[in-house]
């Protein structure tokens, strides 16, 4: 099928630990939120361990260091050193370096994360645009990030420091809900200063550069719960994809999806790395998974049957997918959601 127009969920015989060399999972709303570990994910990244999968964690959120997300994961019993760890500020570092000279100076709005990252490319980390900084990292600094730090940032950019920002995700998932992510922040800088950041995180070309180089991953699938940036970042690198519902994305948005936001996988959470995956099937314009069929009739998607819910999503994506094309489906997915147990 064509990576530029996915028009259902793929189905593997095999078991997605066992298709492929190396799970690239995102950290928040895939394997933990709000620093707690999601329902079933220590164990199922457990079991794919021990099946050979090589698992790496890539997360835009350039706050912590790699050793920092790698002692987090320890302690919640998933094994894991700094070196399996990829980071926003890693492939923001690593994008400004290739155009900086070594030890320029560079504005650092963010957390310690993104400090580390910085010198580590030979990139010498400023507090005040009054230190003449040749460039201005952004990234997410958590809750506390006083808000002086965007003006300092505003004062660097208007005389002329380079912008870079470690992603754009708006949101991010915590344990009490949705909260504001460095997307929401970069707003703010864009807003007072009318520049455009050059942006590192997925789903953009250097965080999957960056993935790759520290990974060696030949056969890759990408884990995660956002379609604009895991799932699109898996699009644009030309590598598969596995959706989980623990975290941003819920089945009405994902049943809307244009191509670039479709994964090949669908799963509940990160059991899905240790089974196969069943195959939606299409005869005469009705879509079959488990015990569903979906159709478009009219100008509504219905599914009939019964069975697991995820199944009933399945048949729902290939019915919506195939109906959009191109496009996004413009029917209603909350109805045709309604009821299914996910």
């Amino acid at each position: 099928m064509s990576q530029q127009y996915r028009s259902r969920p793929l189905g593997s015989s095999a078991a997605l630990s066992e298709a492929y060399d190396t799970a690239l999972l995102d950290l928040d709303g895939v394997v933990y939120a709000g620093g707690h570990a999601i329902v079933h994910a220590v164990e199922s990244l457990g079991s794919a361990r021990e099946r050979g999968m090589h698992l790496a964690y890539v997360t835009n959120n350039a706050l912590r260091t790699p050793d920092a997300v790698a002692e987090h994961l320890t302690e919640l019993g998933v094994p894991a050193d700094a070196a399996d760890v990829i980071t926003s500020a890693q492939a923001v570092a690593r994008l400004m370096a290739d155009q900086l000279p070594s030890g320029a100076r560079v504005l650092v709005v963010g957390g310690e994360g993104l400090r580390v990252a910085l010198r580590e490319r030979g990139l010498v980390p400023v507090e005040s645009a009054d230190e003449e900084p040749a460039a201005v990292a952004q990234g997410f600094g958590g809750p506390d990030l006083p808000w002086g730090r965007f003006a300092e940032a505003a004062y660097a950019i208007s005389r002329g420091a380079v912008w870079f920002a470690s992603n754009t995700d708006l949101t991010i998932p915590g344990a009490r809900g949705i909260a504001p992510g460095n997307g929401a922040a970069v707003e703010v800088v864009r807003i007072a200063t009318g520049a455009e950041p050059q942006v590192a995180g997925k789903p953009l070309p250097p965080m999957h550069r960056e993935t790759v180089l520290r990974t060696g991953a030949k056969r890759p699938l990408v884990v995660g719960d956002r379609l604009d940036t895991d799932i699109e970042g898996a699009f644009n690198g030309g590598v598969d994809s596995l959706l989980v519902l623990t975290g941003v994305t819920d089945a009405a948005q994902l049943i809307a999806a244009e191509p670039k936001y479709r994964p090949t996988y669908v799963d509940r959470d990160l059991r899905g790395l240790l089974t196969g995956q069943p195959e939606v099937s299409e005869e005469g314009g009705a879509f079959r998974c488990g015990g569903w069929t979906a159709v478009v009739r009219g100008d509504a998607l219905v599914l009939e049957g019964d069975g697991d819910g995820i199944d009933g999503l399945r048949a729902l994506c290939g019915a919506a997918w195939t109906h959009a094309g191109e496009g996004s489906c413009r029917l209603d997915p909350e109805k045709a959601v309604a009821g299914l147990d996910l």
